[in-house]
């Protein structure tokens, strides 16, 4: 996504005379007076947008978030802004992101970051081969001074949590995320513990090393909103990083870092968000965009309603984050590969030749027509 489709702030310059405009002078009939400046140079006034252009919603709550979170992360991160929007779309869905990528790019610092960006709770669990679904959840022990059970309660009892390394556990503790991931709650010993909000599962892994590590069930992939692609960065971007810690070896910078947004401000933006209007021929094109996946003779399996939802969700979000009250195709489009690319199985014949999953969700949004 550009930058410019998530800067709600880029709006038309004052071109009016107190902002020094160069208007063309006129002359006391009324008629424009000879100068010797080119007639193209001519500035008219700005006209106020049209009544159907204007925003029944103020997302200004939304805007104000996403820059105020996104200049603190700048102050660290360089590059990475897909990965930023849609770690902000995720929390204004109040939905969980998976983040994939070779080590070394900035996943679990950036994750680590944006928790910093807030006013909430936060905890890290490094998942191992030998960590136990107590580990996670928590575990109820006898209180020998009140002779009585009591339920101490794990590390996923905050508000944004950072898995690191979501599969070196087995599939016994991965499958302890099952029920806190979707319904927000933990049940121990017959007990259900509900979560806090905002409540926010940021997990990563590492899609090279096989060693030690097991594969995610489809299931739990299914409760991640996105999972995210993160790709090495520019030259550029590179040059600037190294320019950016030649003297600060031990990321001081992370202490720059200050707290800009709220639990109620989480709150107030998934309101918002939920208003985002949407016309009926998007919902159709994505019901049709989900439906196709299950047909596609390329695909072993296909996405679930589970999916539907997310992309009109995630597309609401992103309108929002645009500084819109309503969803465009193109919001549609750009969510449609985070949320469907681990939600598909390629068939074995289609693996075997290279092909990838961006290649079959592509050639969807190419055979779909987009609703005008």
């Amino acid at each position: 996504m550009s930058n410019e489709h998530l800067d709600p702030t880029n709006e038309p310059e004052d071109v009016s005379p107190e902002n020094g405009a160069n208007l063309e002078p006129v002359s006391p009939e009324g008629m424009p007076s000879e100068v010797d400046e080119p007639a193209d140079e001519f500035v008219p006034s700005v006209e106020q947008p049209p009544a159907w252009s204007r925003n029944r919603l103020d997302l200004s709550p939304v805007s104000n978030a996403v820059a105020a979170v996104k200049n603190e992360l700048r102050k660290v991160i360089i590059g990475q802004e897909e990965m930023m929007d849609l770690l902000l779309a995720a929390l204004f869905c109040n939905g969980h992101v998976l983040i994939e990528g070779v080590p070394g790019i900035a996943k679990t610092l950036t994750a680590k970051l944006l928790a910093q960006t807030m006013h909430v709770d936060f905890s890290r669990i490094q998942f191992t081969p030998d960590l136990m679904p107590s580990d996670v959840v928590g575990t109820t022990v006898f209180n020998l001074k009140s002779s009585d059970f009591s339920f101490n309660a794990g590390p996923i009892f905050s508000n944004i949590i950072l898995i690191d390394e979501i599969n070196r556990a087995p599939a016994k503790t991965q499958a302890a995320l099952f029920e806190v991931m979707e319904e927000y709650q933990v049940t121990v010993d017959g007990e259900t513990h509900a979560m806090k909000q905002p409540f926010f599962v940021v997990a990563t892994q590492n899609p090279i090393e096989q060693e030690g590590t097991y594969k995610l069930p489809e299931a739990q992939l299914d409760r991640f909103i996105f999972k995210i692609n993160v790709k090495y960065p520019e030259l550029e971007e590179e040059k600037s990083i190294l320019r950016r810690f030649r003297n600060d070896f031990s990321l001081a910078l992370k202490s720059n870092v200050q707290q800009v947004f709220s639990a109620a401000g989480i709150a107030e933006c998934r309101k918002l968000v939920e208003q985002v209007e949407i016309r009926e021929e998007l919902l159709d094109y994505i019901a049709s965009l989900v439906h196709l996946t299950r047909e596609h003779p390329d695909l072993f399996l296909g996405a679930s309603p589970r999916a539907s939802l997310a992309i009109l969700k995630s597309a609401k979000a992103i309108a929002a984050m645009s500084g819109r009250d309503f969803v465009t195709p193109d919001d549609i489009r750009f969510v449609a590969y985070p949320v469907l690319n681990h939600r598909i199985i390629l068939t074995p014949e289609r693996e075997m030749e290279g092909y990838d999953a961006k290649d079959v969700i592509e050639d969807i949004l190419k055979k779909l027509e987009v609703p005008r």
